[in-house]
């Protein structure tokens, strides 16, 4: 059993084949599945690298974001203002050590 996206049982029925499905029982089930579906969405985007893998993973963010209550117009603000202050992850950069303030 794992999560799919809202709509997948009504697409299988109006395709005329059955299924059974049911929705998660409280927030932290719905927690764990959206973190095994992440899981597998990364694991699908690096075997096959593309824009519905990447709209994959991006769906369970927003779904994580709505969980928690962040709205997603701010956590884009918040990626946006974070990618200029302090990069992004384009370059492969690897911190191997740091001097730590006394």
């Amino acid at each position: 059993m794992k999560l799919v996206r809202d709509c997948i049982p009504q697409i299988i029925e109006e395709d005329g084949r059955s299924c059974t499905w049911r929705r998660v029982i409280g927030r932290d089930e719905h927690i764990a599945k959206l973190s095994a579906k992440m899981r597998e969405e990364v694991w699908e985007f690096t075997e096959n690298p593309s824009y519905e893998e990447a709209a994959d993973m991006l769906e369970v963010v927003k779904a994580f974001c709505y969980l928690h209550n962040l709205e997603w117009d701010a956590v884009k603000a918040y990626a946006q203002n974070k990618q200029e202050s302090h990069g992004g992850f384009h370059n492969g950069i690897i911190l191997e050590s740091f001097d730590r303030k006394s």
